[in-house]
């Protein structure tokens, strides 16, 4: 099973887990917070990894270290990650957490890519648009390149709307040049 597979099968099973305790978003927080952390100290991701300390003697460190930090059930959660061996795999569970997330909330992330700096009343414009357009609420992440002259680009999962000029002037281009119709 590749590993995508298995973070969707470990999140599907936090949010349920995070649903029983009524509290999905702040779980959602805590995975993020604890994959963060794996990711970022290269001392405790060294003691994940080690096969020299057993997964019982992990699990405990751990529940010691958030016995008071985090719920139980999550600690559990964590605990079987490290019997399994799929510690590792915290990130992209944080990751496929968040998208279940998104999708039971009817939202979705757009990177949304102006030529220059937008004004708070454009990016506005621009995510009401879009959540009108796409039926569902969505999270705009802005980004800058001056390289698309005007407009916006807008990439939606795999989906791509280009409305930049850069684009037009392409198109314009290959009308003159080639005599095709655009």
């Amino acid at each position: 099973m590749r590993d995508a597979t298995i973070a969707r099968n470990y999140a599907e099973v936090l949010l349920a887990l995070a649903r029983k305790a009524d509290d999905a978003e702040g779980w959602g927080r805590t995975v993020r917070e604890v994959a963060d952390a794996v990711g970022a100290d290269v001392t405790l991701r060294h003691f994940l990894e080690s096969p020299r300390v057993s997964a019982e003697r992990k699990g405990e460190i751990l529940a010691r270290a958030f016995q008071d930090r985090l719920p139980p059930l999550f600690v559990r959660f964590l605990q079987t990650l490290l019997r399994k061996g799929r510690q590792m795999l915290l990130p992209e569970i944080a990751n496929e957490y968040q998208t279940l997330l998104d999708e039971a909330a009817g939202r979705v992330h757009a990177q949304v890519t102006f030529a220059r700096t937008p004004s708070e009343g454009e990016r506005e414009a621009v995510s009401t648009g879009l959540s009108r357009t796409l039926g569902k609420q969505v999270v705009p992440h802005v980004t800058v390149d001056p390289a698309i002259i005007g407009g916006v680009v807008v990439r939606v999962g795999d989906r791509i709307m280009d409305g930049s000029v850069r684009r037009r002037l392409r198109l314009l281009r290959e009308r003159l040049v080639y005599g095709q119709r655009a």
